[in-house]
């Protein structure tokens, strides 16, 4: 059996994570079926794998459009149409996002060069009433001119790359904006985040008191360094910045939501709330973000069912939000003895140098009120320093759904329910406890590479608790015991001990 499982097997235990295309076409069947919400959620997908796709590109950016998301709607369409410019319908539509975002002269100039290039095309109707429109409409105001179009694109590819984990080109691009640009505060401050995420703290403080120096009292830079302070436990700092924040009364409705969102991530709920509650009336259709932090501000601050309320629109916005409420199972606090609700230790098992560790580290994730935050946070989790199987355990820590007619993916399903199965006989997850799922993880890792099937999941927990009891105190511990307790035969149990025996490390 040693050398059966030494046996390489097939590279197949990443085939759950699909491409750009299969979201792309996922996305295409539901705006079929008009379900618009999850079309814009696979299309979004699909343009973080294919960015380099001006079709993807194109049709995201018109779902941005019909969103109202104008500034994502043109770095997208202008991308797309940089990629492909002789595309007649990547012309017009650039002429359609640019109107819709002030841009007029180019509206028109893209709505001619449409015409020009498909004078019989679908959308000529719409290009000539472009046309008409920045005609009749156009006043003395000052309109956008070559460089505000620049910033724009730029600012919004930045911001692109920085949400699909591309920081380094992220800060390509913000550097190449600052030097074109240098009272480009935004820029300096997005970049600031950019260097923070890869693990550069030292040179995204400096930028930001860099602002601070050159535009005094710059709210982003401050809350970035608050959010900086309290990533890195500073407490010194976090406090000074804290008390600074609390001053401050924004009346400008981005620094209102920059500084509710801060104070809300950092646990400051109730002044978070102050600020997040005072926007809602403006309306904040399709926000994800400004309902997560009003949910988890509301709910903290004791108003609960207001931030009950926030969550389910936010949950109508983006169903894949079900289930992840901040305050779902339990409150961090509630038991300190808790392993699951110990952000600490379920930071410290993620970013173990141990594969075993990390696999229990995601099932801790999978059960814990800090789910969100870790999962939020842009350096902890990081993919290409996971094995096929750790890659695995995430996916069914963020809730994926596995299909079981692939046998890889059945099996490791069926490991994850044996640790449910332990986890429901102990009901929490102690200091002491951890050894015993730690020693499952062990297990399941190396019957995984043996194509082991985990046929009968509750003789298996049963297996895992006797072999990890009887060690601590084997005078005590009996087969019968564990075999009564998971309604098996002490028979079927002797049998699923001596299977999983076979999988402890002792080469």
């Amino acid at each position: 059996m040693e050398n059966q499982r030494q046996k390489e097997k097939p590279n197949n235990v990443v085939s759950f994570i699909p491409n750009g295309d299969y979201y792309f076409n996922k996305a295409l069947k539901a705006m079929d079926k008009d379900q618009m919400d999850k079309a814009y959620k696979y299309m979004k997908r699909a343009a973080e794998l294919s960015p380099d796709d001006a079709h993807v590109l194109m049709q995201f950016g018109i779902l941005e459009m019909e969103a109202q998301n104008f500034e994502k709607a043109y770095e997208l369409i202008h991308t797309a149409y940089s990629l492909e410019p002789s595309e007649p319908e990547h012309v017009f539509f650039l002429a359609e996002v640019s109107g819709c975002i002030g841009m007029v002269r180019d509206a028109q100039k893209y709505a001619e060069m449409y015409i020009k290039m498909e004078p019989d095309g679908m959308y000529v109707e719409e290009a000539e009433e472009i046309i008409e429109f920045v005609q009749f409409e156009e006043t003395d105001e000052e309109p956008f001119n070559e460089e505000d179009s620049e910033k724009l694109v730029a600012q919004e590819k930045a911001r692109r790359f920085m949400e699909n984990g591309q920081f380094n080109e992220a800060i390509e691009v913000l550097e190449q904006l600052i030097e074109r640009f240098p009272d480009l505060w935004p820029a300096y401050n997005n970049l600031a985040l950019a260097y923070f995420y890869i693990e550069e703290a030292e040179q995204a403080k400096a930028l930001l008191h860099q602002v601070l120096r050159e535009n005094l009292g710059n709210l982003h830079a401050l809350c970035n360094l608050a959010v900086i302070a309290y990533y890195e436990k500073d407490e010194q700092d976090l406090t000074q910045l804290v008390e600074m924040l609390k001053k401050i009364n924004p009346y400008d409705w981005e620094n209102r939501y920059k500084l509710g969102a801060t104070l809300a991530l950092i646990g400051e709920h109730d002044m978070a709330y102050k600020w997040l509650q005072s926007m809602k009336r403006k309306g904040f259709a399709g926000d994800t973000g400004f309902y997560f932090w009003l949910a988890q501000a509301a709910y903290f601050s004791g108003h609960v069912e207001e931030g009950k309320q926030a969550w389910k629109i936010l949950v109508d916005i983006d169903p894949s939000k079900d289930g992840f409420e901040p305050w779902l199972d339990v409150e961090p606090e509630a038991d300190s003895e808790s392993l699951e609700n110990n952000r600490d230790f379920i930071i410290e098992k993620i970013s173990s140098e141990f594969s075993t560790h990390r696999m229990f580290g995601f099932f801790l994730l999978s059960k814990s009120a800090y789910k969100q935050e870790i999962i939020a946070h842009p350096k902890i989790i990081d993919l290409a320093k996971y094995s096929g199987v750790e890659k695995l355990c995430l996916a069914y820590a963020l809730g994926h759904q596995f299909d079981e007619s692939k046998e890889m993916e059945r099996h490791f399903l069926r490991s994850m329910q044996v640790a449910e199965e332990l986890f429901k006989s102990i009901e929490t997850i102690t200091s002491e406890i951890q050894y015993l799922f730690q020693m499952w993880f062990v297990l399941s890792e190396r019957a995984l590479k043996d194509e082991y099937q985990f046929k009968n999941i509750k003789a298996l927990a049963a297996a895992v608790e006797y072999m990890f009891f009887s060690t601590i105190n084997s005078n005590k511990v009996t087969k019968k015991h564990y075999a009564q307790k998971f309604g098996l035969s002490t028979a079927t149990l002797t049998k699923y001990v001596e299977e999983l025996i076979e999988y402890l490390p002792f080469d």
